[in-house]
């Protein structure tokens, strides 16, 4: 478990109050990971989000690897020989894996630490629970997943358009 005093310093638990952040708390752990650690892999069932205090990850998808050699078999099967990409990077006081508060809670996409990483997970099995109990909780943490994928797809957005105006 980490302090709610933790948590009141980044933006993404403003709107909380102390109760809440409490609950919060008490749904952590804290760990640290080296260069490389994979948090976990796009489309695997996920029961955990994860806050970066320190070091940068990225977020990965796989695409068909159009180097590789595709066999007829592999277009038949949609099994192709796949390749990671980066598709943006996290730093420290972000957060990534809110998949795993939204049904079916498999990641959109994989993340790997950059550097050694320091992170708090949140047990979302836990924080399910109490967002189901308590409805302006429950309220309040969809809004704040919300905005993440709006910023995130705002990102996505304007790297598109850069990269094709």
């Amino acid at each position: 478990m980490i302090s709610v005093e933790l948590l009141r310093r980044y933006p993404f638990f403003a709107g909380f109050d102390h109760d809440q952040l409490r609950a919060l708390a008490m749904a952590t752990d804290e760990h640290s990971v080296d260069a490389e650690h994979t948090f976990f892999n796009e489309e695997e069932m996920l029961s955990n989000f994860f806050l970066i205090l320190e070091g940068t990850a990225a977020l990965t998808i796989k695409i068909p690897d159009r180097e590789a050699e595709q066999s007829n078999n592999n277009h038949i099967t949609g099994d192709f020989i796949t390749r990671d990409i980066n598709i943006g990077t996290l730093e420290a006081g972000e957060l990534f894996g809110w998949s795993a508060l939204i049904p079916p809670y498999e990641p959109t996409a994989s993340v790997k630490a950059l550097s050694p990483c320091r992170v708090v997970s949140f047990n979302t099995e836990t924080l399910r629970r109490t967002m189901d109990e308590d409805c302006a909780f429950g309220h309040t943490m969809t809004l704040k997943v919300a905005q993440i994928i709006r910023e995130r797809l705002r990102g996505r957005r304007m790297e598109l358009l850069t990269e094709y105006a």
